[in-house]
């Protein structure tokens, strides 16, 4: 049996239905109380929240309301996202920080966890580490009084694409910033699951679990976004990064970011028991320390 101290984190894709990242609306067509409802039943203890389902279900339902759902349904652990051009200059840092406050005043009224943000996506070339550093360092300072933590998902299409990188932009900039962990990144990123035996437990923050073929279907970014498998059903071995990750010391839950035409498509009870139950099979031989 999986150890019962294990929380999973439905991230927001997982549960969003037919919608994906960069739709013409990434606003989820479930209710946020249906969502969450259909969560709580599959045995889910986490959600994530994208800026515009975000802003859509505040001005729709309140703030009041939407922390009564969580509440009411068992959710304690939330994450939002998504921030990209938080280390530019000009009018897209400047578009990037209104969405930056937006994120962050919303994550600090609902007690979220985290907010992921990436480098820079398609940028060309090594970027500027130390410029990253200090962007990265302003972005943590505000996101500490709202109690958030801010991660970086290394995505293998942007700057910060590989743990080397992420654990360089990171380490020894706030105690709030760290790395989020994704199974699908690491892999596609030509990365072993060992190599996350050198990330440095307090950089750990936030973690993702997915699946996929060993064949990228046509691009990273259309693999990334529409062919992500069911945790157990792809060719990665989702255990063996769990144990990696378990090994550094991580106990927080356990995001899970399923993005796939097909789960997207089911209906949204089936879809949250699915991808529920194929991710706890995972931690069934999982060695947790005494």
């Amino acid at each position: 049996m999986p150890d019962k101290s294990v929380e999973l984190l439905a991230a927001y894709w997982t549960l969003a239905g037919d919608t994906y990242p960069g739709a013409p609306s990434e606003i989820s067509p479930f209710s946020l109380q249906s969502r969450a409802e259909a969560a709580a039943r599959a045995g889910w203890r986490g959600m994530g929240l994208v800026h515009a389902d975000l802003v859509h279900n505040v001005a729709k339902l309140g703030l009041p309301a939407m922390r009564s759902i969580f509440q009411d349904n068992g959710i304690k652990h939330l994450e939002v996202e998504f921030l990209t051009d938080w280390h530019l200059d000009g009018q897209l840092r400047a578009d990037s920080d209104r969405v930056r406050d937006e994120l962050l005043d919303i994550a600090g009224e609902l007690g979220a966890r985290s907010l992921k943000v990436a480098g820079g996506l398609f940028e060309q070339g090594a970027p500027d580490i130390s410029r990253m550093r200090d962007a990265f360092a302003v972005l943590c300072d505000r996101a500490g009084p709202c109690g958030v933590n801010v991660v970086i998902e290394f995505l293998p299409f942007s700057s910060v694409n590989t743990i080397d990188r992420a654990i360089a932009v990171t380490e020894g900039v706030r105690p709030n910033g760290g790395l989020l962990v994704d199974t699908w990144h690491v892999a596609r990123g030509g990365m072993s699951f060992d190599e996350i035996g050198k990330i440095p437990l307090e950089l750990i923050k936030s973690i993702e679990l997915d699946d996929a073929s060993n064949a990228v279907v046509e691009t990273l970014l259309n693999d990334s976004t529409h062919h992500r498998k069911l945790c157990g059903e792809g060719d990665l071995d989702v255990p063996e990064f769990i144990q990696q990750v378990v090994n550094v010391g991580y106990r927080g839950p356990w995001g899970v970011e399923l993005i796939s035409a097909q789960l997207r498509k089911l209906p949204l009870e089936v879809a949250a028991k699915r991808a529920f139950d194929t991710t706890i099979t995972q931690f069934e031989n999982i060695k947790f320390p005494a």
